[in-house]
């Protein structure tokens, strides 16, 4: 029996492309076959005759038609990836890594921390949450931005997710690091979110994502708050070229990023000095 190719792409067309914020974009590709994922995965977008580069989708996990990715402009790859509009070919490989474990949040508190880009990986694992939210005990999502222009997803974080706070289960917490004259929410880091949280921390589960500095600090909140190390999970994308475990890039102690995370619990990794590189 031959086996797939791990290595090879599957064509996707670009369906749109949306502007975030001066540096960010969320692509919208349709694959010629349906494109399946656990929220927390991630996957391969390729641009032909210039690369690829890994990214976690940050569509809903159920929508398998089309797949969305946010991209921050970093470097050629995802400069190539913002030139790209509608009716472009590109190439999409995966799905790729550890996914949330869902069926372990079960019964209990969910919090969602999220700064910046790292809002893209969330916005799945929301929705993902959202489609069976009777299974657990309340959300509570924190977002946080450098200023109201540079957030994500600002009509569904603005409007349609904040309508769906009349659900007893879920709220929102949002603020910014620098606030404007229409800003009508808090002002500071993300971790002044947490302040105030009445969640039992001894069961609670938190799922944090965003710049290493960021998740840093907020693993420290967390921890001061009390929960516990293996409830504190980490989206730990970093420098990931193959996707398999071959290349050695994304190496935090023995653990492959690509391989054992990019979902990986702070009890996993508290102990190797090179985390939050």
């Amino acid at each position: 029996m031959n086996q797939p190719n791990i290595y090879e792409p599957i064509r996707a067309t670009v369906e749109e492309v949306i502007q975030e914020t001066p540096t960010i974009k969320t692509v919208v590709v349709v694959p010629e076959k349906p494109f399946s994922f656990l929220a927390g995965q991630f996957a391969f977008l390729t641009v032909p005759g210039v690369g690829e580069a890994p990214f976690t989708p940050s569509s809903p996990p159920s929508r398998k038609e089309k797949t969305d990715f946010t991209v921050m402009k970093t470097g050629k790859v995802t400069e190539a990836i913002h030139r790209l509009k509608s009716g472009d070919q590109v190439g999409l490989r995966g799905p790729y890594g550890r996914a949330y474990p869902l069926k372990d949040f079960e019964g209990r508190e969910v919090l969602l921390v999220g700064g910046g880009v790292g809002l893209a990986p969330l916005r799945s694992l929301f929705y993902a949450l959202m489609e069976q939210v009777e299974k657990y005990n309340r959300i509570l999502f924190c977002c946080g931005a450098k200023t109201p222009d540079d957030y994500l997803y600002k009509d569904e974080v603005f409007t349609e997710w904040q309508s769906l706070c009349a659900c007893q289960r879920l709220n929102f917490r949002l603020t910014v690091d620098k606030k404007d004259e229409n800003w009508q929410y808090q002002e500071g880091v993300v971790t002044c979110t947490l302040d105030n949280i009445d969640f039992d921390v001894s069961t609670a589960v938190a799922a944090v994502c965003g710049p290493p500095i960021m998740m840093k600090f907020t693993t420290v909140k967390l921890l001061q708050l009390g929960f516990r190390d293996e409830n504190i999970y980490l989206s730990m994308e970093r420098k990931m070229y193959c996707g398999v475990g071959h290349c050695r890039h994304c190496l935090i102690g023995t653990r492959f990023v690509c391989k054992d995370g990019p979902v990986l619990t702070f009890a996993e990794i508290k102990n190797e000095p090179d985390a939050w590189a």
